[in-house]
């Protein structure tokens, strides 16, 4: 940085000696004794930024012609302005602040610039001088160099030598350039590929700036076709191609800090003007898989350094609460610290690294085992968090403290406990990622295959462990707290059964079961996979069964409230906003029973009728997804109610149904279904990134079995 900015510095004491000679100005900017000073109006091309506000004036008399005479910029009518329209020529004025090159300004500057340029000439901007545009001569001063335009371009407001310009008559105010707001043409990736080979190469190592793994988004999650010389030029914004004058809406990751094309060792070897672009990509992917990690591993450090190891925060809970907040999370780093260093250890190998797909398989099948038992612990870890935050002043205090240090980064300690979650679903992606960029080797491929599988069925083993936990957890809490004894008794715990939706709802129609209770009777149900039991709730830990029935042996209907099947006519119905009809076929009884419920929301009614005939969805067989819409989460979300679903941010989602401001949607990456709030999730406008999605979704089902 420092050197950058006395080259700029440099640059610009050179400028000004040069000035100084070329116009004839003493020490203190003054014109030299000797030196005729002609007031006249300025001459030189016209620019669009002034207007002309009087008629062109007659051509000069032949008395008028003769030796040009400079003017002088500090003695012009411009120059001599007062107050606050005082103008100097741009292309004269000297910056104080240290200005990076025009050679090294970014692509979609360079874009728009140049679009500008050509819709009118005149726009065109003058490069920028610097130390690079001028030789040095045998004699000492200063020697133009021929491949420089800069001096000839700050000079030509004075006019052109050896050529008559008609005066411009200048108004006294600027008239502000209208920015333009159509969107700028479509980029070409042969320009885009030369840009790319004269990068700039990165200054030191990939871990001198490590960033925050809750903040980056690898490229590698994106299914767009948009080439991959885009994705290393600027951040990919998952909608596509925005227009100039269309606001982001959401910034919350940005991409690793340097790629593998700006690698000093990368750009000195001369190797990227003579790779083919496929294996140039697939470098790429190789190298993210590697930076990612250690941004990870460092998000990991920061847990376990300000958080595990805060005695402070420790003497707040006890030995149990703390290990259910941070289970075997040094392990799980532990594993972090030895897939990094086998990467990095195969990335110092080569310039170019042969294949990292054995790594990936070997710790997806040996070492990885302790993300399994991170994410079992799940549940527990969202409880005790819960329970601590709501219960327990002196952990909320301590915690408050630790998350307001430098080292944390503003960050929650809740986004640091989530990333073995969030590392551990994004490793198959990244992974696909490696297998599209390796089709043309067929070796490559199938190892990169096998990585895969092998990554998705430890992503696999950890949802099951999760999900196990939580269902037996919860069946035998739920044993103790419902009251079978005035129904034939259930046996509830079963391996194969889990909770699907619970909740309370009014009863509109007084059926035998709730006919002898208040004017306006609850019901509280609790729904599993495999049975319907009707409740009526004495506390919150005791629940008194009233009924149940097999899912197979239901029927669900949803009722408009203005529907004349509505007990008590228009009045009722305008205090039943959305009932639904429940008929069990065959109850405890044997017999058929007609429950007329009430929900509170659209949304909840939703909900219920979805799970109560999930059955009968899953008997409809696949559908076509290919027209659905889909959603991309900008933050994570944590399911509250056994009908949602847990989202990492970035998870792209099909949605099924929108109801109230709750979508119910399919997760790509392993098809899990459940409702989320909508505020979380953006949708995917973007047609080539959403086909690519439904490709990489039916990839994903085929290669991983998933």
């Amino acid at each position: 940085m420092s050197h950058r900015h006395s080259d700029s510095s440099l640059d610009d004491k050179l400028l000004e000696g040069r000035f100084h000679s070329e116009l004839r100005l003493d020490a203190q900017g003054n014109p030299e004794s000797g030196l005729p000073l002609v007031r006249g109006p300025l001459q030189g091309r016209s620019n669009a930024v002034f207007q002309h506000d009087t008629p062109e004036p007659q051509p000069s008399s032949p008395e008028d012609t003769g030796p040009r005479t400079v003017i002088l910029s500090t003695q012009s009518p411009v120059a001599l302005k007062k107050g606050t329209e005082q103008l100097i020529p741009r292309s004269l004025a000297v910056s104080s602040k240290a200005k990076t090159p025009a050679r090294h300004q970014s692509f979609g500057a360079a874009v728009l610039s140049k679009e500008a340029a050509r819709r009118d000439p005149r726009l065109l901007p003058a490069p920028s001088f610097s130390l690079d545009d001028m030789d040095m001569g045998p004699g000492g001063p200063l020697a133009r160099n021929l491949r420089s335009q800069s001096y000839r371009a700050a000079m030509r407001g004075l006019g052109v030598p050896g050529g008559e310009v008609a005066p411009v008559h200048l108004s006294p105010k600027l008239h502000a350039l209208a920015e333009e707001s159509t969107q700028p043409p479509a980029r070409n990736a042969a320009k885009n590929k030369k840009i790319l080979s004269r990068k700039r190469a990165h200054k030191g190592s990939f871990k001198d700036d490590p960033r925050f793994y809750q903040e980056i988004r690898e490229r590698g999650l994106n299914t767009s076709q948009e080439s991959d010389d885009d994705l290393l030029d600027e951040p990919h914004s998952p909608e596509g191609t925005r227009r100039v004058d269309t606001p982001i809406v959401v910034q919350n990751y940005r991409a690793p800090q340097v790629t593998w094309s700006q690698l000093p060792e990368v750009v000195e070897s001369g190797i990227l003007d003579t790779l083919p672009a496929e294996e140039r990509k697939r470098q790429e992917a190789i190298f993210e898989i590697l930076t990612s990690e250690f941004s990870y591993q460092h998000s990991l450090g920061i847990l376990v350094a300000e958080f595990l190891q805060s005695k402070e925060l420790r003497a707040t809970m006890t030995q149990t609460e703390h290990h259910h907040l941070f289970s075997n999370i040094l392990d799980v780093q532990s594993a972090s610290q030895k897939f990094f260093e086998d990467l990095e250890r195969r990335h110092k190998e080569q310039v170019c690294v042969d294949d990292i797909s054995d790594i990936l398989e070997e710790h997806a099948e040996r070492h990885f085992h302790p993300y399994v038992a991170y994410c079992s612990n799940e549940v527990y870890q969202q409880r005790a968090l819960q329970k601590l935050t709501s219960s327990n002043a002196a952990f909320r205090e301590a915690l408050r403290e630790i998350e307001k240090r430098p080292a944390c980064g503003g960050l929650p300690m809740i986004s640091f406990l989530i990333l073995p979650m969030q590392r551990v679903t994004r490793l198959p992606l990244l992974t696909d990622t490696l297998c599209l960029k390796t089709q043309g080797h067929p070796q490559r491929y199938k190892a990169a295959s096998r990585a895969l599988k092998a990554i998705s069925k430890l992503v696999k083993q950890c949802n099951e462990g999760a999900h196990k936990m939580e269902r037996t957890e919860q069946m035998y809490t739920l044993h103790t707290q419902l009251d079978f004894s005035k129904v034939k008794s259930l046996p509830l715990i079963s391996a194969s059964r889990w909770l699907l939706k619970r909740g309370e709802l009014f009863v509109v129609e007084e059926t035998g079961l709730f006919r002898k209770l208040a004017s306006r009777p609850t019901c509280y149900l609790f729904l599993f996979n495999d049975v319907l039991v009707v409740t009526k709730k004495k506390s919150e830990d005791s629940f008194v069964v009233q009924d149940y029935a097999q899912v197979d042996h239901i029927q669900v209907q949803k009722v408009e409230a203005a529907e004349p099947c509505l007990p008590g006519g228009g009045n009722r119905s305008s205090s039943v906003p959305h009932p639904f009809q429940v008929t069990l076929l065959h109850n405890s009884e044997g017999r058929q029973e007609r429950m007329l419920l009430s929900s509170d929301s659209a949304s909840d009614r939703a909900r219920w009728i979805t799970a109560l005939t999930h059955r009968e969805q899953q008997g409809q067989g696949p559908r076509s997804k290919g027209d659905l819409p889909q959603v991309e989460t900008v933050k994570a979300y944590f399911a509250k109610q056994a009908d949602e679903i847990s989202l990492q941010q970035a998870d792209v989602v099909l949605v099924l149904q929108q109801e109230d401001g709750w979508f119910y949607g399919e997760r790509l990456r392993d098809g899990e279904t459940g409702w989320f709030p909508e505020d979380f999730a953006r949708s995917i406008t973007n047609r080539v990134a959403v086909e690519g999605n439904m490709r990489r979704m039916e990839r994903l089902r085929v290669e991983t079995d998933v």
